[in-house]
Formats: structure tokens, sequence, C-alpha cells
């Protein structure tokens, strides 16, 4: 009896001590998988395989978007550029600059008028020379403006002659490509030379030997003593399409700009260079003031007869006014992301619906809400995700080409890319939202039914 049951108790208990590995593993798996759920890169991996099982609907989904962030990014890149060459063009006429012109301040949209007493003169430029009255001035320079016939040889045109003294290119950031500036002993002999811009030497000396050439203006003979290098215009117009000549030559000899009231010449403008951009505000409350004491005009303003043009201020007005037009334009452009949007978000409501039943095969299995959810939403981002990078580029190759053209000067920057991009990324998630609660939502016995 005893030799039969030695083996059967080595039966019955072998399977007692191995047989409870199996199921605790098992058990331990399921409950893991239950706290865990499906991880990220299985999901994600899921996510793409449903974007890639459908080339075409992903490709005219994403459309929206990289139009939006195409749009955003060549927009923005032209708008900062062409506040750049508006800010370059203003700063081309010089730095930290004041401009006194006659006539009367503007008062509610309409500018005074200009009349004998308004006039600027010599004497008034003198006032404000002196380091007493002005001592946050560094230059003043007075000028006279005017046209006139010039005739070198065969050729002739129409030019604006711009009679200043010897400061002149230091104030207005002008260079010379030939030649020399005339000097203060020029001006004071009132000497018959001429410096002139790069597009007049051009077509009038279009051999480039303009140097010791005869210039006539009206009727009198002009030796060119240099020649302007190219400055691509101004705030106030270009000097490459006019003259310089001594001021005294200008206005005794040329045009005869005799002030009607005192023994002075009038000048169209006195130019004041600030010793620094922090002395531009107490240069011109000097100006106001020496001004309204050499015209015997009311200190408080009331009488003025001139105005004081601030550079500074203009470039602040026209630098804002710059950045809000380029931001009306780029919100403009993001409503199309918003458009691109709403396509996935009805794209993805369609694929909810096309893959119900996979949907509750996955919840059968134990997929989680969270696990579907995540699932929608990585699909609605690679949407947008691939669209936006796309856009970026395509936005980057446009605004490449505008300038490229030379039409107008673009800015490509990081951070409106940056911007574009994380936009169109928001935009993916918020609109994706409301398909991928629908499908976590969804039933498993009813979704497995659906046909």
């Amino acid at each position: 009896m005893s030799t039969h049951e030695q083996p059967l108790r080595r039966a019955e208990v072998a399977p007692a001590t191995e047989a409870p590995a199996a199921p605790d593993i098992a058990a331990e798996e399921e409950e893991d998988l239950w706290e865990g759920g499906i991880g990220w890169p299985e999901t994600l991996g899921m996510s793409l395989s449903s974007l890639r099982a459908n080339p075409l609907r992903t490709v005219l989904t994403a459309l929206g978007v990289l139009i939006g962030v195409a749009s955003v990014v060549a927009l923005l890149a032209i708008g900062r550029g062409s506040q750049a060459s508006i800010t370059a063009s203003i700063t081309a006429n010089g730095a930290n600059l004041l401009t006194v012109r006659p006539g009367a301040p503007s008062s509610g949209g309409v500018r005074g008028a200009v009349g004998e007493s308004s006039s600027l003169t010599l004497a008034d430029a003198e006032a404000l020379a002196n380091p007493q009255s002005v001592p946050d001035a560094a230059f003043v320079s007075p000028e006279y403006s005017g046209n006139a016939q010039l005739v070198a040889g065969s050729l002739n045109l129409n030019a604006r002659v711009t009679g200043a003294t010897a400061v002149y290119p230091s104030l207005h950031n002008n260079t010379l490509a030939e030649g020399v500036f005339f000097s203060d002993e020029d001006n004071r002999a009132s000497a018959n030379v001429v410096v002139l811009g790069a597009n007049v030497a051009t077509n009038l000396f279009p051999a480039g030997d303009s140097l010791g050439q005869q210039v006539r203006m009206n009727g009198q003979s002009f030796r060119v003593v240099g020649v302007l290098a190219s400055s691509g215009g101004g705030g106030f117009g270009s000097i490459d399409d006019g003259v310089i000549v001594p001021l005294n030559t200008a206005l005794r000899k040329l045009f005869g700009a005799r002030a009607a009231v005192g023994n002075s010449f009038s000048v169209s403008t006195i130019v004041i260079q600030a010793a620094s951009s922090d002395q531009i505000d107490a240069a011109l409350s000097e100006v106001e003031i020496a001004l309204r004491n050499q015209k015997d005009l009311p200190l408080d303003g009331s009488g003025d007869t001139f105005s004081v043009i601030n550079q500074a201020s203009i470039l602040a007005t026209v630098t804002q006014t710059t950045q809000m037009l380029t931001l009306f334009l780029a919100a403009i452009a993001a409503i199309s992301l918003l458009v691109g949007g709403i396509g996935i978000m009805n794209i993805m409501l369609v694929s909810v619906r096309e893959r119900t039943r996979e949907i509750g095969l996955r919840k059968a299995l134990g997929a989680r809400e969270g696990d579907i959810m995540l699932q929608f939403l990585f699909e609605s981002l690679a949407l947008s995700g691939v669209g936006g990078l796309l856009g970026l580029a395509l936005g980057s190759a446009i605004a490449l080409a505008v300038g490229a053209s030379g039409v107008m000067q673009v800015q490509l920057s990081l951070d409106a890319a940056l911007l574009a991009l994380g936009f169109a990324l928001a935009v993916g998630l918020f609109f994706g939202i409301a398909p991928a609660r629908s499908a976590a939502r969804l039933d498993p016995i009813t979704a497995l039914r659906y046909e």
C-alpha cells in the first residue's frame, strides 16, 4: 500500500507547488494594463498609422492649416521688412535731427498760413547757432531749396537745388563717391561750385567724367567739385535727384531769396542736430524759446509762426503705425487657421464614425477612455503640426521670393515662425478635443454592433 501511495503523493504535490506561478504573472500584467493603459509611443504609432491609411484626406485636411501658417509667416516678414525700410528711410537723413519749417504748427488738423511774418531767415539760423541760446545743439544748418534747369553740353534736366553749408553731409549722413564737398570759404565767397546727386551725375555725364566739368543753372556756370554716393532716397525726398550749392550762392545768385522783412535772406528750413539722442527734447525746447525771442513772439507758443519737427517723434509714430498694420494683417491671415481647424474637427468627426467598430473593439479589449481620447488628439495634432511645418516652409519661400524680386524688403524672424507654428498646434488641439471626447465616450457594446 505504501509503495503505491508515494508516487501519488508526489504527483499531487507537484502541481500544488508549480501551477500558481502562471496565474500570478497574468494577473499582474492585467492589473498593470488597467492601471497604466496603453503607452504613449504605442498610441502615437496607431495615430500615425491611421493618418497614413488615408494619405489624400490627410493632405487635404492639413491644407487649411498650411495656408494659414504660410500667410501669417509671409505677411509678418513683409510687414517687418517694410517697417525696417521706412525706418531706414527716415534715419537716412541723419540722426537726432530737428527741422524748423515756416508756418504755424497744425491745429485741429489745419496748418497755419505761411505769410511774411512766418518766413525763416538767416538771422534766425544765426540765433539758433548761438551756443548760449541752444546749448544742446551740435550743428545748425540753414538750407534753401528751389528748382532749376541744369544743362551740361547737349543734355539737360530739371532738378532740385539745395543751398547749404559745409556741415550738410555730416547732418544728413551723405558720403561722397568722388571729389570733395565745398568748404565754408566757398560759402563765404558765394563760389559757383556744385555737388551732384548720384542720378544727376549719371544723367548729365553718362561717361562718368563729371568732376571738373561745367554745369549751367539759371544762366550761370558752375564747376562740379564732387558727386554724392547714392543714398536710395530719404524721408523727405532723394538727394540723388538733386544738387547742392553753397547757401550764399543759392540765396544771392540763383534765387535772390531776400527776406520781405528785415535786412536778411529767407531760408526754406533750418536743420538742427542735437548733441545726442537723450538731448533731443531739451534741444527742441531751446529752439522754440530762442526763435520766439528772435521773432518777438509770445513765449507760451500761442503766436508761433514756425513749427519744429522732431525726427524721433516721427520715427516712433511711423513705427507704431506699421507695427499695428502688420499685426492687423497677420490677424486676418490667422482667420484661415481657424478655418483649417474647423476642417480638422470635421474630418476627425467623420473618422470617429468610420472607426466606431474599431473603437468598440479596443475598448472591449481593455483600452480606457483616456487611451482613445489621446489617440484622436494625437491625430489632430499631427494634422496641424504637419500643416504648420509645411506652411512655415511655404511662407518663408514666399517672403524670400518677394525680397528677391526687389519689390519690397522682407525680414524673416524666428519668433514669428514659432508663433505661427504654436498657434497652428493650439488650433489643432482645440478643434480635436470634441471628436476625441466623442470617440472616448462610445459604449463598447453599441460600438461593436455599429454597421
